[in-house]
């Protein structure tokens, strides 16, 4: 999830909701503002998928 605003100048802001970073800032087109947001890695994101695998293996009784 993104948080865009919008510029006194028309250009776009974008902000990752989980990690609070910025993606982007004074994005002249929405076209190009999703392609940055495709491209992120959000690192909070990333974080808790790799808990829930350690946690899914260890309750089948694997270790990661």
């Amino acid at each position: 999830m993104y948080s865009r605003t919008q510029n006194d100048n028309g250009t776009f802001n974008t902000m990752c909701l989980d990690c609070l970073r910025t993606i982007a800032r004074s994005v002249e087109n929405e076209t190009d503002l999703e392609l940055l947001e495709m491209r992120h890695v959000c690192p909070e994101k990333a974080l808790m998928r790799l808990v829930s695998a350690k946690k899914n293996s260890e309750r089948h009784g694997r270790v990661c």
